[in-house]
């Protein structure tokens, strides 16, 4: 086994025992530092970095345990020993209640001290590759990285999982497919006290029906055709981390009393078993139907609904989020060519604009396995509309499908302002109400079959306005259907 080494702090009021720990210690090629007060010993707690300190419990001034107690009041997380000459149950149990590492009494065996601080090193190392860990794990699931969304729904979403992270409460996401339900899952139960924990994702869909109880609760041998061994579910395995059911909406009907149950009572028994098994794992469901409709409908049970709603986040879909498709394909094509080893260094202002405006009826994963195509294939580093290979109909149910009247004007001003970047555009506003004035108008009296008084009163207008607006934008009054 590898010899871990040190800096370690003795503090003691005896020169003989500092000089015994620190030449035992320094032939085993720790570094070892001596104080022989409570002060010096915070002091250097406080102002230096140790592994590890061994510490008296009697000492002029301030004693062990208060030393012990000062570190940590202020955060220090040193392993600290605690050095006694009473062998009493007390003394015992007030380092350890107030965060000793351990202790050890009077006259001490210099190999059992050796071993103790070995074993206390290798927790040190534990800690600091568990946090290292915990900080890989965190940064990965980091919001905004992972998960990038600057519109306010999505920052709603990220607030949320800020709030919800260090609880146990049931979350309940819900968004159409390829919305990014799942990342969202695991953002959550990497910021929660059981990402150490295993994240175990079941997609209730993706199970046959029969299997699904088995999936779910485990079975024992010879509990049903083919259970020729003991096998644990999804809630055994996920103990202590957080059980992700994608899908719930699929879930048949007999298995949600079940899976109501053991939300309820904690605790589930294996198919063919007798033995109660106590459940302790963090439940995340998530579905692309509207559970509310279900539930009227009969095909999901009320109670278990409002079981798994306790904290409910709706995740919008790309097309009502398009403020962050620029964001998302910035990101996309840096992932893609880390991953991948492709070369792209940027998207054509013609194909950003294809990407803005699809209706990406996939939603995020579309857009991320759109990018990927692209990447590959494109014969040049920047991409061009037609290496997006996106399916082209009619534009106008395609392009600006599912867009509101305010996102389709930003975009087309945003195109006119690229549009005309070296030139200084001058009565702008004016220019601009003529082009929405006129489709309105024209179709407003397409729709009245060109009668003028009841346009003027869908308009909100008088009639002597509108014939203005008619002779000022060079309207035809009469509608396209009446021309000969």
């Amino acid at each position: 086994m590898t010899t871990l080494t040190g800096r370690i702090l003795v503090a003691d009021d005896e020169e003989s025992i500092r000089w015994v720990l620190a030449t035992a210690l320094g032939g085993e090629g720790h570094t070892v530092e001596q104080v022989y007060d409570g002060e010096a010993a915070l002091q250097r707690l406080t102002r230096d970095h140790f592994d590890l300190a061994l510490i008296d419990i009697k000492m002029p001034g301030l004693d062990g345990l208060s030393v012990l107690t000062k570190a940590r009041e202020a955060g220090l997380m040193t392993p600290i020993v605690i050095i006694t000459a009473q062998n009493t149950m007390s003394n015992a149990i007030e380092a350890m209640k107030r965060g000793a590492y351990d202790y050890i009494t009077k006259p001490f065996d210099v190999e059992e001290v050796r071993l103790l601080v070995q074993r206390a090193l290798e927790m040190r190392r534990h800690e600091a590759d568990l946090n290292r860990l915990e900080e890989q794990t965190r940064r990965r699931f980091e919001l905004g990285v992972e998960i990038i969304g600057k519109t306010p729904a999505m920052q709603d979403i990220f607030k949320t999982i800020g709030r919800v992270a260090h609880t146990d409460a049931t979350v309940l996401i819900q968004g159409e497919s390829g919305t990014g339900k799942e990342l969202i899952a695991r953002a959550i139960h990497a910021h929660s006290p059981h990402w150490s924990g295993p994240f175990i994702a079941l997609n209730c869909s993706a199970v046959p029906r029969d299997l699904l109880e088995s999936e779910l609760f485990g079975h024992e041998r010879g509990a049903f055709t083919g259970a020729v061994e003991q096998r644990a579910g999804v809630f055994e395995v996920a103990n202590g981390g957080t059980l992700f059911l994608d899908e719930i909406g699929d879930m048949p009907l007999e298995l949600q009393a079940k899976l109501l149950r053991v939300l309820q009572e904690r605790e589930l028994t294996r198919i063919g078993g007798r033995e109660v098994i106590k459940v302790d794992c963090r439940i995340i469901a998530a579905t692309n139907q509207d559970l509310e409709r279900a539930v009227k409908h009969g095909r999901f049970r009320e109670d278990l609904y409002f079981r798994l709603k306790v904290v409910p986040i709706t995740v919008p879909p790309l097309r009502q989020r398009r403020g962050d498709i620029p964001e998302l394909i910035n990101y996309f094509i840096e992932k893609i060519n880390r991953e991948m080893g492709t070369s792209v260094t940027g998207v054509s202002p013609e194909a950003r604009t294809v990407l803005n405006t699809h209706a990406w009826p996939g939603n995020v994963r579309e857009l991320e396995n759109t990018l990927v195509r692209a990447a590959v294939l494109a014969p040049g580093p920047t991409l061009m509309p037609r290496d997006l290979a996106l399916a082209t109909r009619d534009a106008t149910t395609t392009v600006y499908d599912d867009m509101s009247l305010e996102e389709i004007v930003r975009l087309k001003l945003k195109e006119y302002f690229r549009q005309t970047r070296d030139v200084e555009p001058t009565d702008l506003h004016q220019l601009i109400m003529e082009r929405i004035e006129r489709p309105l108008i024209e179709l407003t009296l397409e729709r009245t079959n060109g009668n003028q008084l009841k346009a003027a009163a869908i308009l909100g207008i008088n009639r002597n306005t509108l014939h203005k607006k008619i002779t000022q934008l060079k309207i035809n009054p009469k509608p396209r259907a009446q021309e000969t």
